[in-house]
């Protein structure tokens, strides 16, 4: 099937950025990325939720504008991730009762029981999310995984669903809209994350994926093959950054570059020989903090998060079962030695997890970076459910080729800065690093790229039409 020339757009919107990649599907079913573009949320996106509306469809704006610029690709409709400490899940079975033993279990059937799951009743407020089949069975023959081809009166699957709050699915459809954009279905980003991440043996096998982005840390343990367990804590790497912000008195973009510069998550003796010298306020002096100190405040943090995710790997009931152990993505996965410290407490083996096994031959090699996980994860789950559902409506058309490329504006994050600091007796002086000489550490230097004639031309007008927002 041709899935609008198998172009997929991806839109994460994260608590501390909004990434929309471009991905095409390659005959080899591996996606190659033909564009990307990123943006401060700005505060638009608090604990993986839209928490103010104006500032995400900004921040959305500028991020697909980018894609689209270097993509060449008109972007009209885009699958979204979904996260926040809403998002809960539950185990049910479903049965179907057949009248013909003899006749040959179809792809319709299953399709009609897992849609008979949308129906369950749940708290008000909650809506279901994903229904994901785990194992069925055939008339008490148990552990079948395909039972397409099968013959059988009664056939019952066990279901993993993922349900999450109804106000924070419309606020995140509400600002997609606002940006000209439609939805072709929410994703769970823990889910999103482990179809870019996690390969099919260690899923067979038994594996915990976390992923630590800014605002929370998403938890996906598979056992079989199939998903037994989801959960998101409101706990990532901005809490860190705010952490080293109060207990050294410095700026937030000051307390970011220390962090992912010189922090690490194990304190060592020599640490306690090594500060850094962070440029004061205006009219003040510079402040030399000790490296020791710095990871000693990540380090706390860190294993506050640890804890909790040890927690869910103890409800999910099968702990015992992960010979994977533990795949650690997201941009908090690159902090100094943070895969000895989980496994110090959790005991499982550790090891960093990238999209770059389910990637072709992309235009793009940043998007290998584990911090793109979920963005990744978006595009392979959206040609799934394309595929799936044949009548979604994609829209995403490649722009005339006479129409000129425009150059993507550089935007780097400041997890992305290599900084060559001077070091002199033991000190790392940053003043001296570009960010340092402006007092500050200046995060996102790119600048609106629309445009009279760009995607979102006459968004305002439609706005004012006061067109009614429908889920």
């Amino acid at each position: 099937m041709a899935i609008n020339n198998n172009i997929i757009v991806g839109l994460d919107i994260g608590t501390t950025k909004v990434c929309a990649i471009v991905g095409q599907m390659a005959e080899n079913g591996k996606i190659n990325v033909l564009g990307m573009g990123k943006a401060p949320s700005q505060g638009g996106v608090s604990r993986g939720m839209v928490a103010n509306v104006a500032k995400a469809v900004t921040a959305i704006q500028t991020a697909v504008e980018e894609a689209i610029k270097q993509s060449q690709v008109n972007i009209k409709t885009v699958f979204v991730g979904i996260a926040g400490h809403h998002i809960k899940s539950l185990q049910h079975r479903g049965t179907l009762s057949r009248k013909q033993w003899d006749v040959e279990i179809t792809e319709d059937e299953l399709n009609k029981l897992e849609a008979e799951m949308e129906n369950l009743a749940l708290s008000p407020g909650l809506e279901i999310l994903h229904v994901l089949p785990q194992e069925y069975r055939i008339d008490g023959e148990e552990g079948i995984k395909d039972p397409v081809g099968r013959v059988g009166v009664r056939v019952e699957c066990n279901y993993h669903i993922i349900t999450g709050e109804t106000s924070a699915a419309k606020t995140i459809f509400m600002a997609v809209r606002r940006a000209g954009l439609e939805i072709a279905d929410l994703i769970v980003e823990p889910v999103a994350s482990a179809a870019a991440v996690l390969s099919e043996p260690e899923m067979e096998a038994g594996v915990a994926l976390v992923d630590i982005g800014g605002g929370t840390t998403d938890i996906c343990i598979f056992d079989d093959g199939a998903i037994r367990h989801t959960a998101i804590i409101p706990i990532g790497g901005d809490r860190i950054t705010k952490d080293l912000q109060e207990a050294f008195g410095i700026l937030k973009d000051q307390a970011e570059f220390v962090k992912v510069n010189y922090g690490s998550c194990y304190p060592t003796e020599a640490m306690k020989n090594e500060v850094v010298v962070v440029p004061g306020l205006p009219g003040r002096a510079p402040k030399e903090i000790s490296l020791y100190a710095i990871s000693q405040v990540i380090r706390a943090r860190v294993e506050d998060i640890i804890q909790k995710v040890d927690f869910e790997i103890v409800v999910s009931g099968i702990r015992n079962k992960l010979a994977g152990g533990i795949v650690l993505t997201g941009g908090g996965s690159s902090m100094k030695d943070i895969t000895q410290l989980f496994n110090y407490f959790i005991g499982l083996e550790v090891h960093i997890g990238s999209p770059g096994q389910r990637l072709g031959k992309g235009m793009i090699d940043e998007v290998r970076n584990p911090m793109y996980a979920t963005s990744i994860g978006l595009v392979l789950k959206g040609f799934e459910l394309a595929q799936k559902h044949q009548h979604l409506e994609l829209n995403n058309e490649i722009i005339s080729k006479e129409e000129p490329v425009v150059e993507r504006v550089s935007d780097p994050f400041l997890d992305e800065i290599v900084a060559e600091a001077p070091m002199s007796n033991g000190q790392i002086d940053i003043s001296d690093t570009p960010e340092g000489k402006k007092g500050g550490f200046g995060i996102f230097t790119g600048s609106w790229l629309g445009g009279k004639n760009g995607l979102l031309k006459g968004i305002n007008d439609w706005m004012k039409e006061g067109e009614d927002f429908h889920e």
